[in-house]
């Protein structure tokens, strides 16, 4: 018998051995159902504590991480909710200067009712993590890495390190990395969380989140049990759509991680584009730890700034044809966004960076596509 734990990512997400139909289909089933028999073989009772399907996607969400079990939720913001509501009350809590917007703000927003104490700090900057730290006070350290939308890039073993000397635990958000990329359990983590509405489902067609655990322990039962009250999960179908994507996930992160490379290394020193920020050029200053730690590739993610400032990045993000002006990531399809005015005035991003979702189209297309759009404020 194969031993899954033995497996590539690739062979987990296409085709984990286990989760055959029993009547030997080789596509997972839909099951509708929200309540079942209480007969205790089938281990279902009521949807909401769980089902057939979330068990199907959860497994291989488990597999793919090298974690002991998964929960899916209603989102990736339901997700991270579940963790930060599943604290102690009274918590201190470090989480990264630069990451994905709406947490950031829900954090600000919602920090004092959750009786939480928040610190920020610099992403990638061990010492200033190691300052930020209270030992004996500190109960998680949330870290994103690449960070969206300036892709900073996180040392998650020497992350796990400093949180586990200061008992606290390692949350990390790994949805642009993907378990194709980095598995960050291996590397010391407690807890990984992505937006499985980007590259886990990877079609633009789904909302949903996921964490996966290292350990079965207190803290995962009060975050099961945190999802279960509160209800925060997926609909049936949007369960199945979620499996269905991920059985893709290897080929569409492999291209769309060597698309992003080839822009990168093009646009780099490209007239209308002052600075590429893409861990998988040797310049960036954490491709070294990027290197080490994402294996066969940077992730489909990048961003450019470019010349002229607020209004020459609105002008390019009007002006793509194939990049289409949307928010969101990790689809087939390219997508450009002008990251300033959506975050608004306390965004710590540049008023002239574009943030790019690279899809699996063309390179010389794409690449083809921002040259005429640069072109216009060159």
């Amino acid at each position: 018998m194969t031993n899954d734990s033995a497996l590539k990512p690739a062979t987990l997400a296409a085709n984990m051995p286990g989760n055959e139909p029993a009547d030997g289909a080789v596509v997972p089933a839909w099951q509708p159902a929200t309540t079942y028999e209480n007969r205790a073989e089938s281990g279902f009772s009521y949807l909401r504590g769980d089902g057939p399907v979330f068990a199907d996607a959860e497994r291989r969400l488990a597999a793919l991480e090298r974690g002991v079990g998964a929960l899916l939720f209603a989102s990736g913001m339901a997700a991270a909710d579940a963790v930060f509501r599943s604290l102690p009350a009274g918590s201190h809590v470090v989480i990264p200067e630069v990451m994905y917007w709406a947490l950031r703000g829900w954090l600000h927003d919602e920090r004092s009712h959750l009786d939480l104490r928040v610190d920020m700090v610099a992403n990638g900057n061990a010492e200033a993590l190691r300052n930020a730290l209270k030992p004996g006070e500190t109960t998680l350290v949330w870290i994103e890495t690449p960070a969206n939308p300036t892709w900073e890039v996180t040392d998650i073993a020497e992350a796990a390190a400093l949180a586990h000397a200061a008992g606290a635990l390692l949350a990390v958000d790994s949805t642009v990395a993907t378990p194709i990329l980095t598995r960050p359990i291996e590397m010391g983590a407690d807890i990984v969380m992505h937006s499985a509405t980007k590259y886990l489902n990877g079609h633009s067609d789904v909302l949903a989140g996921a964490l996966i655990s290292a350990r079965d322990d207190e803290f995962w039962s009060r975050v099961r049990n945190c999802r279960m009250q509160g209800g925060a999960v997926p609909g049936t179908f949007e369960a199945w759509l979620l499996v269905r994507g991920m059985r893709t996930l290897a080929v569409r992160v492999e291209r769309a991680s060597a698309n992003a490379q080839a822009l990168a290394e093009r646009l780099d020193g490209h007239p209308g584009v002052v600075e590429v920020l893409y861990p998988g050029l040797p310049s960036h200053p954490g491709h070294d730890i990027a290197k080490a730690q994402m294996q066969g590739g940077f992730s489909g993610m990048m961003s450019i700034r470019v010349s002229g400032g607020f209004d020459g990045a609105a002008k390019v993000a009007a002006s793509t044809r194939l990049f289409r002006q949307a928010t969101s990531l990790g689809g087939v399809e390219s997508l450009i966004e002008h990251r300033a005015p959506v975050e608004g005035p306390d965004s710590p991003v540049p008023d002239d960076l574009l943030r790019l979702s690279v899809g699996i189209e063309d390179a010389d297309d794409l690449y083809q596509d921002l040259a005429q759009a640069l072109s216009l404020i060159q």
